[in-house]
């Protein structure tokens, strides 16, 4: 096995009786974008603490461009760290928090110089005066960002840095993050639960759950090829289908956007009844429900995503029955004994 620029090998974790991580392997090549993805419990922020030098593991070993790091404690492993609540001094200005982490590190001159440069990178030059309380929440995760930069880390490590702000500046600032994540070239890792930020931000997603790693691959590979049904439910919208003309023992699952509504009944056309839709701006998502050959409902759904033209050349409506094809290009078949993805 080809060893990452960091590295993690046979990595555990136990708080009492309760695992947090089992057996993690994993490899992460120098310049790389990795989100740490799972729900709520899956070890994701543990593991994160474990490379930053945060919590000590039982047993497993890290090692960052060959070097064994696992005993270092943290202020010696050179990771910038942004946490969730950004951590920022309430009394020091935005430039006195910026500097704190480079008084024993810098000359004064060359702090000054350094901190000019973040704050310009940043766009907080107008607010380096201001205490935190003055900044909205956005300018604060700046300010940290700018923080965790500053001595230039070998990695950077975030912990759910935009799940306190609102839709829109969390847009932005994954933008911004990914703008300096290449412009420092570094390396970053960052904890979320958010898939819409893991989707758009990762060279590569890292799915965890219950202490272990799920699937490692491209945002394309997570989402497209899924190797279980928790990573296509968890990562996305999905249907699972099950029907008695399929394969004892396999479940079908598609995304929305992949059914296709027909008029034409050609044989092999599945049908089901709208329950509910919802407008999503661009396009509808229909709630359908499955119906058998003597169209009863069957207690299996249906999601359909449709352009907004689509919904109306079809004239969707509530109850009404819909016939429509799963292309077979587009579906994923899992082993429903196993919980994997066969062919």
């Amino acid at each position: 096995m080809n060893q990452g620029y960091l590295s993690v090998r046979n990595l555990s974790k136990r708080f009492g009786k309760q695992a947090a991580l089992q057996g993690i392997e994993l490899d992460i090549d120098k310049h790389e974008f990795i989100c740490l993805l799972g729900p709520s419990g899956c070890g994701k922020t543990t593991l994160l603490r474990i490379l930053a030098g945060l919590e000590k593991v039982d047993q497993g070993q890290i090692t960052i461009a060959g070097r064994d790091i696992t005993a270092e404690p943290a202020g010696k492993r050179n990771f910038g760290m942004m946490f969730q609540s950004y951590a920022l001094f309430p009394n020091l200005t935005v430039t006195e928090n910026i500097a704190y982490g480079l008084r024993n590190r810098l000359t004064k001159s060359q702090i000054a110089d350094r901190v000019d440069e973040l704050l310009e990178l940043v766009e907080l030059g107008e607010q380096r005066n201001k205490v935190p309380s003055q900044l909205s929440g956005g300018q604060q995760q700046r300010v940290a960002l700018a923080r965790a930069l500053a001595f230039s880390p070998d990695c950077l490590l975030l912990d759910e840095p935009l799940s306190a702000l609102d839709a829109k500046v969390r847009v932005k600032l994954r933008r911004e993050i990914l703008r300096l994540h290449e412009q420092f070239g570094m390396t970053t890792i960052m904890v979320t639960h958010d898939q819409e930020e893991a989707l758009t931000m990762a060279s590569r997603i890292v799915v965890m759950n219950q202490a272990r790693i799920i699937q490692i691959g491209t945002p394309q590979e997570v989402y497209e090829k899924p190797n279980s049904p928790f990573v296509a439910d968890f990562i996305g919208a999905i249907s699972f289908v099950e029907t008695g003309k399929e394969k004892q023992g396999s479940v079908l699952a598609i995304r929305p956007e992949h059914v296709q509504l027909v008029r034409e009944d050609r044989g092999k056309n599945r049908y089901a009844i709208v329950r509910d839709f919802e407008y999503r701006g661009a396009y509808y998502r229909v709630f359908a429900e499955l119906l058998d050959q003597q169209d009863h409902p069957v207690q299996q759904f249906v999601t359909i995503d449709l352009p907004s033209q689509a919904m109306s050349n079809f004239n969707v409506k509530k109850n009404q029955k819909l016939m429509f094809d799963l292309p077979p290009e587009h579906v994923i078949r899992f082993d429903s004994t196993a919980g994997i993805a066969v062919g």
